[in-house]
């Protein structure tokens, strides 16, 4: 009886450090003797016990956030840069044998490039051309990366914190720009409005009777206002006999007499 319990406990005590299930996104990097056999799973796996040792490598896209670097740019202006890197193990087997730790390495190597990079960019490029400064952090990262078997997919500047002194001086500079377009538009808007005035000047002089015409609708439109001060103005064609008149007997008067009396 007592050696039939034995052998049943040893069974299940074998059946229990052979037996490994991985999940679909994991796998196992199996060592037989100090010696990589292979990279197995998903599924039920079987181990040798005491021989056999494991290490689960997880497949699945990993977000590492970057720690704030402290970065001075190219035109001396420091500002704090951090960063998201997105990232997973391709060949599982490099991910365990080429580097002791492939989450912390991949945090330094971030950081040091992270600072590299931004460093020999301007202020105005960092704010601006992100997309150039993320593809650029990518490249970098996925070259030296490649050799432990992980693959970066991509990589985002999450945050730049600037001085306070640099955000006054470019909410300014905003700010004057800002006034700049506000006068260009004033500008555009006379010079048109200007040029309308010129349209209309040419036109009635061309066609005196539009400014009569014109004159009767301004007279009607100020009927239906309620003003209690009403100006009439009159046109000047009206007094144009009188005033040429006036200046036939002017010319006279003006006239020497040559003549002699006899």
């Amino acid at each position: 009886m007592y050696p039939l319990i034995a052998i049943v406990v040893l069974l299940v005590l074998y059946l229990a450090s052979a037996l490994r299930i991985l999940n679909e996104y994991e796998r196992g990097v199996v060592f037989r003797l100090g010696r990589v056999i292979d990279a197995k799973g998903p599924g039920l796996i079987i181990l040798i016990p005491i021989i056999d040792k494991m290490t689960k490598v997880s497949m699945r896209l990993v977000a590492m956030d970057v720690d704030p670097q402290d970065v001075i740019t190219r035109d001396n202006v420091s500002v704090k840069v951090n960063a998201v890197i997105y990232f997973r193990v391709i060949i599982p087997v490099k991910a365990i044998v080429e580097v002791e730790n492939y989450s912390y390495a991949m945090a330094q190597l971030a950081q040091t490039t992270l600072r590299s990079v931004c460093g020999q960019a301007d202020l105005d490029e960092l704010l601006s051309a992100r997309d150039k400064i993320n593809s650029h952090l990518q490249e970098i990262l996925d070259t030296h990366t490649d050799p432990w078997g992980i693959k970066v997919a991509t990589v985002e500047l999450k945050h730049i914190d600037l001085p306070q002194e640099m955000q006054r001086a470019m909410a300014r500079q905003a700010e004057a720009e800002r006034e700049r377009r506000a006068k260009v538009i004033n500008a555009e808007g006379e010079y048109q409005a200007a040029a309308k005035l010129a349209e209309a000047a040419e036109i009635i002089h061309a066609h005196p009777i539009a400014l009569q015409l014109r004159y009767l609708q301004t007279m009607r439109e100020m009927s239906t206002e309620s003003n209690t001060n009403t100006f009439f103005p009159f046109p000047m064609d009206l007094f144009r006999p009188l005033l040429q008149l006036l200046d036939e007997k002017a010319d006279r008067g003006k006239t020497p007499n040559n003549g002699t009396k006899s």
